[in-house]
Parts: structure tokens; C-alpha cells; sequence
């Protein structure tokens, strides 16, 4: 009798368990197994707008994007502009982490206020910052003027559009990646850093041996959200640049979104957002290889 009542309350424990997570396991096939799904069909297609039913053509479209000069160029700014943002997003994040742990009066403000550009919309973000970088009246561009340089109007020119564009990014992500790192930092045991200062260490000497290695998990994590953060980006060329000029700020997520609602090629960018999930992945993949291994220092 025992047994079977044990077994009647795992059963129901169970079932309680599916029906809690039912309702976010629905949304998540509807909204993303079957459009993922669907995307990588599609991506083997042929289908335009108009069309009846998409076409089988096999791996057509993926052969083609890889003969394709345009998508090269499109992948190279992608990574281009993945590189110059995550590091000194991460710098800046980790710097603004150790300026506001500490225990001061306002110190909550401060955070607030770092955190806010995180808060707002892109849209309104890159609206701002086109104003900045506007061509001679920019705010950019007057202080060049001012300190008697000539005005650059770093949205026109292919070699400074994607660097201004990640000046913006940083701006807006640092504060973002600022609260995991003095997460990470708050977790490390106030006992370590005492018995540091006892024995004479200086405050950078404990930055370097104690708080850097014991935040490599934390460099992990912060490390794969900001890589594809860098990755899903569209709003702010689209409000800044629509990827001139010659597609020198074209982005890989501003291409799909390209080929899917303006030359309505649903079969391309199918293909394209296969690629990108791929890539996203790879990016993924040694942070969850390695969520199960612990860290120790000794």
C-alpha cells in the first residue's frame, strides 16, 4: 500500500511538473521549433512572393551564397563588427562592475544610471546617435570643427561607418554586461579578498591574481551573450545607414531581413538564417560545453 502510494504521488508530482511547463513548451514549439523548423525546408527552396508552393531546388541557394562576392563582404562586416564590439564592451562592462561595487551613498543611482541605456529602445538609441554623427551639424563633427580639424561625417565613408556604429553599441551594451560581472564579483568571498589585503597586496595586484581568475566563469558566459548579442542586430542600420555606403554597414540579420521583406525571397533568406543560427551555435557551443565543469582555486 505504501509503495503504491509512493507511487501515486510520484505520478501526480509528475504530472504536475508537464502541467506547469506546458503552456511555455507550446509557446516554445509554436514560436520557435517549428519556425526553425520551417526556415531550414525553406532553405532548400525555391519561393518568392507570389508563388504557389516553394520549389525544391536542393542546396541551390546555399551553393550560390557561397560564390556570392555580396555575402562575403556582408559576413566579413558581421564578424568585423563582432570584434571590435564584444572586447571593449566587455572591458568597458567590467570596468564599470568594479567602479560601482562598493558602498556608498547614491551608489544605487549610479548603477541606475549606467544601466538605463540598456533600458531604452534601440530605435531611440540609434535616432540619437544619427543626430550625433550627422554630417557637419553633428554634434561629432562640430567638435572636430571646434578643435580645427575637418568634419569626417563618419556615416559616409566606408572605412568609419561600422566603427562609429560600434561606438554606439558599446555605449548601449556595457551597461548590459556590467550587471553580470558584479554579479560575478559579489560572489567572490570577501574572506579572499581580507586575507589579500593582510598580506600587503595592492589593490591592482588583487584585480590581477584573485578577482580576473575568479570571474573565468563569468567571462565565459558574459563572453557567449555578448558574441551573439553582436550577431542580432538590424534596428539601428536600418534607422542609420540601411547599409550604405555600398553595404560597407550591411549586417548579416540586416541582409535576411533585406532579402525576406523587401525583395521578398523567403527561399534566400531561409538560407541565410540557417547560416546564422549555425553560426550562432558555434558561438554557443563552449559555453555549454562546459556549464557542467566546475572551477577551483586554490
Amino acid at each position: 500500500m505504501k509503495v503504491r502510494t509512493r507511487k501515486q504521488r510520484e505520478r501526480r508530482n509528475l504530472l504536475t511538473a508537464w502541467g506547469l511547463v506546458a503552456p511555455a513548451l507550446v509557446f516554445m514549439i509554436l514560436f520557435t521549433v517549428v519556425p526553425v523548423i520551417r526556415s531550414i525546408w525553406l532553405s532548400f527552396t525555391k519561393f518568392r512572393f507570389g508563388m504557389e508552393a516553394p520549389e525544391f531546388i536542393g542546396l541551390q541557394n546555399y551553393i550560390k551564397l557561397m560564390h556570392s562576392t555580396l555575402f562575403w563582404k556582408i559576413f566579413g562586416n558581421t564578424i568585423f563588427f563582432a570584434i571590435i564590439t564584444v572586447l571593449p564592451s566587455m572591458a568597458v562592462g567590467l570596468g564599470l562592475a568594479m567602479l560601482v561595487n562598493r558602498k556608498t551613498r547614491g551608489i544605487g543611482f549610479i548603477r541606475t544610471a549606467y544601466f538605463c541605456p540598456v533600458v531604452m529602445p534601440m530605435i531611440a538609441i540609434a535616432s540619437i546617435w544619427l543626430f550625433i554623427y550627422m554630417a557637419n551639424n553633428g554634434l561629432f563633427d562640430q567638435l572636430l570643427i571646434k578643435l580645427g580639424l575637418e568634419p569626417m561625417d563618419v556615416l559616409s565613408h566606408p572605412n568609419t561607418v561600422l566603427p562609429a556604429m560600434a561606438v554606439m553599441y558599446i555605449w548601449k551594451e556595457a551597461g548590459y554586461l556590467m550587471v553580470f560581472f558584479l554579479s560575478g564579483i559579489q560572489g567572490i568571498s570577501e574572506e579572499v579578498m581580507e586575507a589579500a589585503r593582510i598580506d600587503g597586496a595592492g589593490s591592482f595586484t588583487i584585480f590581477k591574481k584573485i578577482t580576473l581568475p575568479l570571474l573565468a566563469p563569468t567571462f565565459l558566459f558574459v563572453s557567449t551573450v555578448a558574441f551573439t548579442n553582436s550577431f542580432k542586430l538590424v534596428d539601428h542600420v536600418v534607422v542609420m545607414t540601411e547599409g550604405a555606403p555600398n553595404n560597407a554597414s550591411t549586417l548579416l540579420l540586416y541582409y535576411i531581413y533585406q532579402q525576406g521583406f523587401t525583395n521578398f525571397n523567403y527561399g534566400k533568406s531561409s538560407t541565410l538564417t540557417v547560416i546564422m543560427l549555425v553560426l550562432l551555435m558555434v558561438i554557443s557551443l563552449p559555453r555549454f560545453l562546459s556549464q557542467d565543469k566546475k572551477i577551483h582555486y586554490n
